[in-house]
């Protein structure tokens, strides 16, 4: 078995980011799956082409996005992604679309095709706080989440893929009062994550 993990560059000012630190650190086989790790610039539209095209060469039994939500206290398996950008900040190549769809003429939304809430229960057991989200924002990993399941509803209806996203890491948290989550804590929740699928 063969599973796609995807993780971004850091963006926004900060110098990591938790998916790839995490991403990073993960081994290349879990279970009885081999991860294949790729690193994705923060840029709509460019993020998916690779993410895509990395699906297309491999064939994965499942592609799983890892994105970094600053700010949240938990890890989140994400429901839904909805055809919409709209950057509160540029992206890494400085592009800022407001309103814009990710696909003209796509579908409002697609609902993730990972087990979420099997996945969220298993990083609870492996002792992270985790719960599923019902927005991926609008940003590069809601356009990331929406393309790649836009692009296996066409080509290969059924595949497992959806996205997680990552608190910060506490080494990387900018003040006290902004939740984090221990990087060893983190990798094994998604080590758990991964091990169902």
């Amino acid at each position: 078995m063969k599973i796609l993990l995807t993780s971004f560059v850091p963006f926004g000012g900060d110098e990591e980011n938790a998916s790839q630190e995490v991403m990073n650190a993960l081994p290349d086989r879990i279970g009885g799956a081999a991860l294949e790790k790729l690193c994705l610039p923060v840029a709509f539209g460019r993020a998916a082409e690779l993410a895509l095209a990395q699906a297309e060469r491999l064939r994965p039994d499942a592609i799983v996005c890892l994105g970094q939500a600053g700010g949240r206290a938990v890890i989140t398996p994400e429901r839904v992604a909805i055809n919409v950008m709209d950057a509160r900040i540029p992206d890494n190549d400085g592009f800022q679309p407001v309103d814009a769809p990710v696909v003209p003429g796509g579908p409002a939304a697609y609902f993730s095709t990972l087990p979420i809430r099997a996945m969220a229960e298993a990083m609870r057991a492996a002792g992270a706080d985790a719960q599923i989200s019902n927005t991926a924002g609008t940003y590069v990993c809601n356009s990331l989440m929406y393309a790649v399941l836009h692009g296996m509803h066409t080509r290969r209806p059924g595949l497992p893929c959806g996205f997680i996203h990552l608190p910060y890491l506490t080494l990387q948290r900018r003040a006290a009062d902004v939740p984090g989550i221990e990087k060893e804590t983190a990798v094994c929740a998604l080590s758990a994550a991964l091990r169902i699928l």
